[in-house]
């Protein structure tokens, strides 16, 4: 009996220690620093079609790279949802934040209205500092699907109100949709914040005053600060606003290094100008969220074996391809040339679609829809877990991936 109960006993301590063991390799498959990167409407061709034009401006036919598809991973995401083909970014983003699929237009809940939770609060649970950053409206679909639930993307100011409930350390983005309500009589999206718990800045000189001051920030661009965030127009930067990737080091800095943290960086305007169709705008835009992540990338050349960062996209947009016509006249894209008639014909294109779509003919660069389409999205990957996204993955396994399951 007493060979049986030390058998037992013994058993007992394997097992508990395996146990352990499973635990702390499933601790150690997470990177201690987690970058997620999503282009809103980026596509393949998107890429290509800006390394093209980065290709000419250095006098050479291709050959220029961005950061992102210098990484060494790679692979491609479908992104339909749960009843569409053709994603949103409130059901893609949900996706990606929970690793399940949901009806078009909802954001973080499922067909049944339950709450979807991001992995940005299992990351929280594990001790992990938490940022949201988007170079659009911080209540817009891809950043509020890590921190909110709601079957009404719309809901601009009810979005901002989940704000306070996900405790977060730092948020950014260019303002907010519906700063008083769609009434405009709500009390002010910054005042509710701020009576919550949150320390609104807007403008960098304001958020470098504060920063040092407070344990939860949110970071508005200077033009934020009036209830017109921007939507899908393209628009001028604002002198007074900075970059995506200079709103990224501020949230690096934020955060620190000496605990672990999660974040998620949105490019959301490359979407809004493939909806128009604007290919100049466009390319700018991807370059801008490329810029971020280059910044995220001298992070990790100084914590390589700590850091992972992903890049990829919600869904493409506007079907856009490097090449439109039908002579051989066309394989040539003189990108030197079309930058030129861009600037003198920018004005007039940005008001009237047919002269946009007659600039675009004649740079050879084609545009199928102004909507979303369901072509599948890139995936760059380096770092702790990367080789995790090579192939072909869909956007529901995203969240496992990064959190070493």
């Amino acid at each position: 009996m007493k060979k049986f109960f030390a058998l037992i006993t013994t058993f007992a301590i394997g097992v508990a220690a395996l146990s352990s063991c499973s635990s702390n390799m499933q601790e150690d498959a997470k990177a201690k620093y987690v970058f997620l990167f999503i282009g809103d409407g980026m596509g393949n061709s998107h890429v290509a079609v800006t390394e093209s034009y980065l290709s000419a401006k250095a006098g050479k036919i291709g050959g220029e790279q961005l950061t992102m598809t210098q990484f060494p991973y790679y692979g491609t995401c479908t992104t339909h949802c749960l009843d569409k083909t053709i994603t949103c970014s409130a059901a893609s983003g949900t996706a990606i934040a929970s690793g399940k699929k949901t009806l078009y237009s909802r954001l973080g809940c499922d067909e049944n209205f339950n709450r979807l939770e991001s992995m940005a609060f299992d990351l929280k649970e594990d001790g992990y500092k938490i940022g949201i950053l988007s170079s659009v409206p911080i209540t817009h679909a891809t950043p509020a699907a890590f921190y909110a639930s709601t079957p009404d993307r719309g809901d601009g100011y009810g979005i901002m109100k989940q704000i306070p409930d996900s405790g977060f350390d730092f948020f950014g983005g260019s303002g907010f949709e519906d700063m008083f309500g769609k009434d405009g009589q709500q009390i002010g999206a910054d005042q509710y914040l701020e009576q919550n718990g949150y320390e609104v800045c807007f403008g960098q000189e304001e958020f470098l005053a504060e920063a040092d001051n407070c344990e939860k920030i949110i970071f508005c661009q200077e033009s934020g600060r009036a209830d017109d965030a921007k939507t899908y127009v393209s628009e001028a930067t604002d002198a007074n606003d900075i970059t995506l990737g200079e709103m990224l080091q501020l949230g690096i800095d934020f955060l620190g290094d000496e605990e672990p943290f999660f974040i998620m960086c949105e490019g959301g305007d490359i979407d809004w100008e493939s909806h128009s169709s604007y290919t100049m705008p466009m390319i700018e835009k991807v370059i801008n969220f490329d810029n971020a992540i280059a910044v995220a990338y001298e992070f990790y050349k100084a914590h390589p074996d700590e850091t992972l960062i992903v890049v990829t996209a919600d869904h493409e947009t506007g079907g856009v391809s490097l090449g439109e016509g039908e002579s051989w006249s066309n394989t040539f894209i003189d990108w030197i040339k079309i930058e030129e008639e861009w600037e003198k014909q920018k004005e007039v294109c940005l008001q009237d679609a047919k002269a946009n779509a007659e600039f675009n003919a004649a740079a050879h660069i084609g545009w199928t829809t102004s909507y979303h389409t369901g072509a599948p999205v890139p995936v760059f990957a380096i770092g702790k877990g990367a080789e995790k996204f090579s192939g072909r993955i869909d956007n529901t396994d995203i969240k496992g991936k990064i959190l070493g399951e």
